[in-house]
């Protein structure tokens, strides 16, 4: 029943702070511009988010690991309050600066740790268990957005910032009160665990493999957020109902191959599913080259749910490749692959496109794809479960 309930806040938690997210994520560009009215003040905002959420995941994993999950969490939840409090106040382009980097830092361990805790407290079916989180994570985002298209006339100027701090703080007391607290080092000791130790972890032969397909998913969730919408927009001559129906395709499709695929990882195999879901993303990729309208749609919502599936299988199958006592390392260093290729991807394919090789960049992308669900296939067998 404890584990139960952990379970239960963990995902309500998460699931109405990125509601808040999903609200806010589109008007922090536009309070930037009224604050500056400079086009790189508002590029640096992604910035400012993206480097501590990068930078922060390994070492706020391996702390964790030696003092615990919880406390680590609930504090992410109040530090993304805290950034939205700064968004509502902010009368100068430095405090939403500040308020981004606060959400960064906040945002990681609500990444990463929860699913380490989630993978301690589940040893049977784990998968399903990571699987319904990040779908209430991804779904939070889609609600947000919905409610921000069908309100977004309602709010006044700092209304959604408000909602964002209250899912915030309200997280951080959900989390101190009703989740779990096993921590692997409390249990086991993780002393040595250090992060030359967490490097050596990511490109030893068994999980290489494995991180490899995680930087391309990274890439292609940061393609999906940014060049592929504007290819929409330049090249297709898509409005803005085609490409909000666009995102809310790619997240309900994330949402639901989180689920699905998580229980398929548990009887099928994790390495398996990771194959299928490259797969999947590399042969429905090429569909943004050629195609258009409904089909175009499809076929990239059919990706997104490609690469849903990889992340959910390989987060588990990382889990299960290192003691518990090592759990909330292993998850940072997930999102920490995770997030060079989000910063990677985008600046590759968007440069391409600047010189008119969206179609060959892709397809490029998709062959590499399909290259890394060969290897993890080669490799089927050789990630080895030690807890």
């Amino acid at each position: 029943m404890a584990r139960f309930q952990s379970a239960v806040s963990l995902n309500v938690s998460v699931f109405f702070l990125m509601v808040g997210v999903g609200l806010t994520v589109s008007l922090l560009p536009a309070r930037m511009a009224a604050l500056s009215g400079s086009f790189s003040d508002v590029g640096c905002l992604a910035s400012c988010f993206a480097l501590p959420f990068v930078l922060l995941q390994v070492p706020m994993g391996s702390l964790a690991d030696r003092y615990g999950y919880k406390a680590f969490l609930a504090a992410g939840y109040i530090v993304c309050g805290l950034s939205a409090l700064a968004y509502c106040l902010a009368e100068t382009p430095d405090i939403l600066y500040m308020g981004r980097v606060l959400q960064g830092v906040g945002e990681v361990p609500i990444w990463a740790l929860a699913p380490a805790l989630l993978s301690v407290d589940w040893p049977e079916g784990r998968g399903k268990v990571l699987g319904m989180y990040n779908a209430s994570m991804h779904l939070g985002l889609t609600a947000g957005g919905l409610l921000g298209l069908i309100f977004c006339d309602c709010w006044d100027g700092s209304g959604a910032f408000w909602v964002l701090a209250a899912t915030g703080l309200a997280g951080g007391v959900l989390v101190m009160t009703c989740a779990g607290e096993k921590a692997g080092g409390k249990e086991s000791g993780a002393e040595g665990w250090d992060l030359k130790t967490a490097g050596v972890l990511m490109v030893r032969r068994e999980t290489r493999a494995v991180f490899s397909g995680i930087v391309l998913y990274g890439c292609g969730y940061g393609v999906f957020l940014t060049v592929i919408p504007m290819s929409l927009i330049a090249g297709r001559g898509a409005g803005e109902q085609t490409v909000s129906l666009f995102f809310v395709l790619f997240y309900v499709a994330v949402s639901l191959s989180q689920l699905m695929g998580g229980a398929l990882s548990d009887k099928a195999g994790r390495v398996a599913t990771m194959a299928l879901g490259l797969t999947m993303a590399g042969i429905c990729l090429p569909v943004a080259v050629w195609a258009r309208g409904l089909a175009l749609l499809s076929g990239l919502a059919m990706a997104g749910f490609g690469l849903g599936i990889f992340c959910v299988s390989a987060m588990a199958a990382l889990s299960e490749s290192v003691p518990v006592s090592r759990r909330g390392t292993i998850s940072g260093a997930f999102y920490l692959a995770w997030g060079a290729g989000y910063f990677v991807g985008p600046i590759l394919l968007g440069t391409a496109s600047d010189h008119g090789g969206f179609g060959p960049g892709l397809l490029v992308f998709s062959v590499l794809l399909l290259g890394n669900a060969g290897v993890l296939a080669a490799f089927s067998g050789r990630i080895r479960a030690v807890a």
